[in-house]
């Protein structure tokens, strides 16, 4: 499973990208408008730190524009990737510039029709949204795994992303279900690193290295 990480912030991406598993980012207008710099810069300075696809969502809400950006964006860096809404316009957007080679991630998908529907039109990348699910009661999870089995079942070559994962329990869960990728915030990928057996148990080893010195 690839892992890409859920920011805008050039400082999370550097650390995450100075692991040396990171492979992608992506990115919102939410996200872009946290850091307070300009888009298109912030966009070419993620993309001159990680080596990989970086996911740029266009603004437009009808198929025309979504187009139209989206071909501003493909001339910024050969890894960006569209990232455009699961609606009627998004879809239509994506047929598009998926036949003319343009690399797709269709966001905000809440259904496995939706999903259907992305796949059928050529997407590189579906997100299902894992988290906002789980907030209206629904098991967000069950999204991932009935894309994940519905695109084996017809051999759709589109990309299951998993998105708006909340905690690393969220990551593993992903895994099982075959998700080729997870978007992880920052403090989320922080967290995949901490057990507190670990750090017993490399106390442990540093107090008894201490009485071999000594």
């Amino acid at each position: 499973m690839k892992f890409f990480i859920d920011t805008a912030n050039l400082n999370e991406i550097r650390e995450a990208a100075s692991l040396g598993i990171l492979d992608g980012v992506t990115t919102n207008p939410s996200l872009i408008a946290k850091e307070g710099k300009p888009f298109k810069e912030t966009i070419l300075a993620i993309c001159n730190v990680v080596d990989g696809p970086v996911s740029v969502e266009v603004t437009a809400t009808d198929a025309g524009g979504m187009c139209q950006q989206a071909r501003d964006f493909t001339t910024w860096h050969k890894n960006v990737v569209i990232k455009l809404p699961t609606t009627r316009d998004g879809v239509k957007a994506c047929k598009c510039l998926s036949d003319d080679g343009i690399p797709t991630n269709l966001t905000l998908c809440f259904s496995a029709n939706q999903a259907l529907l992305v796949a059928k039109a050529g997407a590189t990348y579906v997100s299902p949204f894992v988290g906002r699910l789980d907030d209206i009661s629904h098991v967000g999870m069950d999204l991932v795994r009935d894309v994940v089995q519905i695109y084996k079942n017809y051999g759709y070559k589109t990309q299951v992303l998993a998105a708006s994962l909340r905690h690393p329990l969220h990551v593993v869960e992903a895994a099982l279900a075959g998700a080729h990728v997870s978007t992880i915030p920052f403090k989320v990928l922080d967290l995949m690193f901490r057990h507190p057996l670990t750090d017993r148990g490399l106390d442990q080893f540093l107090k008894d290295w201490e009485k071999v010195k000594s």
